[in-house]
């Protein structure tokens, strides 16, 4: 849990977050005093109020926009807004002249002060539906009691059909019917790392605070606890949040009836703290298990930031199932998510055309013949350079040279040998463009194409071998090109303290003990050596001066196991 935030005033945190909404959406006017966001259609529909404790952004001011809410009203960090500012929302700034729905999480503070809200807006002749929604499944039927199913992302999802049918000039009657419907039919169920800290507040690093190891199973988003805590790793994470979501043999949790017929809408929601990349992985894994274990393909895939725990490290599941609204095609549950938003935090670029061209796209995908490069035992060197890149760079390119080197084996075990020294060079270009990425990728790649260039360039033009003293010749060229796209020079702390040594040493002696020996001193030469290019200038920390420079490091490793490869 980090307890770090950049503004420490929760007051100050919500207002100032609330006046951003007017900066990133024109068509979005804020009542501070009353934390209202608003937004006027052009033409009068059925407006769409929503909202609860701040904390949970983009829900619920970012939706406000059109084809999505009308009106949002936020509450302080994680808790209820008013009634009295829900009442001034629906009397006073949303178009209430075709009915008005709120949509609101099943949480007791929101239920009484939105209903309070809709009653007094209804005591004063407005028309005005509720929906509770209650999708978590992280809290069975035992333990929710009289309570009920906790409403997290999947409301969502719920928001968004309702506010595109609303748009399409339905009546309040099918929006508050198909908006319920929505909310029948999902099921979510959240997991975190950790604890959220809300700005403004004490910590006290108390027990309820997860061990390292430790992941939440159905934590809610105000960090009330969830149904279990367990250590485990992502994939039987997945495994039993989806279990939760789709056993049928689970009593206590089973609140859908789903067939083999069905149709799915994922959305996989950030909690805050996953990283972009690893949202990514996350996703993958889920859509995955969703194939393998029930046989389930979603028609829509949502990943990303869509309901917050402030900057909480976890992640939810949702899953919608379609059915039909009864309304006709073009007012399908699929349709109306897939309907334009505009609303700063609705994120689902992919237009439904898509969707449809991308079923037939993934298929042909599927039939590539490209193969996979599986890691091979070549482990040696890369956790010293992986740990000097950690003290003076950013610990990635002992994993970059490892990658390279592996993919490299993999390729002579699967292609025929050749005499063409050419022919083989070609194929090791092809794997290090493929698998090495990075700085040192780069200047691997860039050295070794312009090295074959040489060869080519020094070889004989009738058939006859290729002389140490040709290798030299088309290194040095090699060289002279490399040098178009840095500046490195042997003294800068780089890997070309390595590589010219080896030059060097192999055009003078034409022998490549001698020269892997050389770059290989060149590499422990870098020791105390103050960095002139590269990243070590300006990440790297203390210790850097007992390190040799990790590229140096890595090229030498390489030379040396090439020359020990050759004397076998």
């Amino acid at each position: 849990m980090s307890a770090k935030h950049f503004i420490n005033d929760p007051t100050h945190l919500v207002n100032t977050a609330l006046l951003a909404l007017t900066h990133t959406n024109p068509s979005v006017t804020v009542d501070l005093a009353n934390k209202i966001a608003y937004h006027a259609p052009p033409t009068p529909q059925v407006s769409i109020v929503s909202g609860g404790g701040s904390g949970h952004e983009p829900s619920f001011s970012s939706f406000v926009g059109a084809g999505l809410l009308s009106g949002a009203v936020a509450g302080t960090i994680f808790a209820s807004p008013s009634a009295e500012q829900v009442r001034r929302c629906i009397l006073h700034r949303v178009d209430k002249s075709k009915g008005v729905l709120v949509v609101v999480m099943n949480y007791t503070g929101d239920v009484l002060n939105f209903g309070m809200a809709v009653e007094k807006a209804r005591s004063r002749g407005v028309e005005v539906d509720m929906v509770v929604v209650g999708d978590d499944v992280g809290v069975g039927r035992k333990r929710g009691g009289k309570v009920g199913r906790r409403g997290i992302a999947g409301t969502c999802l719920v928001q968004k059909i309702a506010g595109a049918l609303a748009a399409k000039g339905a009546s309040l009657k099918d929006v508050s019917r198909i908006a319920q419907l929505t909310a029948d039919n999902i099921v979510s169920i959240g997991s975190s790392l950790s604890h959220v800290h809300v700005p403004g507040r004490k910590t006290d690093g108390g027990e309820d605070e997860l061990k390292e190891s430790e992941i939440e199973i159905g934590m809610g988003i105000h960090n009330e606890p969830g149904s279990e805590r367990r250590t485990t790793d992502l994939p039987e994470l997945v495994k039993t949040m989806l279990s939760y979501c789709l056993d049928k043999s689970d009593k206590d949790r089973n609140f859908l009836d789903i067939s083999d017929e069905d149709e799915f809408v994922l959305l996989v929601n950030n909690l805050g703290g996953v990283s972009v990349l690893e949202l990514g992985g996350i996703t993958n894994e889920v859509v995955e298990q969703l194939a393998d274990d029930w046989k389930i393909k979603p028609v829509r895939i949502l990943s990303g930031t869509y309901m917050t725990s402030l900057n909480g490290l976890g992640f939810s599941i949702s899953l919608l199932k379609v059915t039909d609204t009864g309304l006709g095609d073009e007012k399908s549950m699929v349709k109306l998510l897939d309907a334009p938003a505009e609303a700063t935090g609705w994120a689902a670029a992919v237009t439904g055309d898509a969707w449809a061209k991308g079923a037939d796209l993934a298929k042909a995908r599927r039939g590539s013949d490209e193969e996979e490069v599986e890691p091979s035992n070549l482990r040696s060197a890369e956790p010293d350079v992986t740990n000097y890149d950690t003290i003076v760079g950013d610990g990635d390119c002992g994993i970059g040279l490892k990658r390279g080197a592996e993919a490299i084996l993999q390729m002579l075990d699967r292609t025929k040998q050749t005499e063409d020294p050419l022919i083989f060079l070609q194929n090791v270009i092809q794997v290090v463009e493929l698998a090495m990425d990075g700085t040192s990728g780069a200047i691997y790649a860039i050295f070794l194409n312009a090295l074959a260039h040489g060869l080519r360039q020094n070889s004989p033009s009738s058939p006859a071998p290729i002389t140490p003293q040709i290798w030299a010749k088309a290194l040095e060229s090699s060289l002279q090109a490399l040098g178009k796209y840095t500046p490195a020079k042997p003294g800068d702390r780089t890997l070309i303290d390595a590589l010219y040594p080896f030059v060097d040493t192999l055009s003078k002696t034409g022998n490549v003990d001698s020269a892997a020996k050389a770059a290989d001193q060149g590499a422990q030469g870098t020791k105390g050596m103050k960095a002139s290019l590269g990243r070590t200038v300006y990440v790297g920390g203390e210790g850097w001066e007992n390190v040799p420079d990790p590229g140096a490091h890595g090229l030498a490793e390489l030379l040396l196991g090439l020359n020990e490869g050759l004397n076998k």
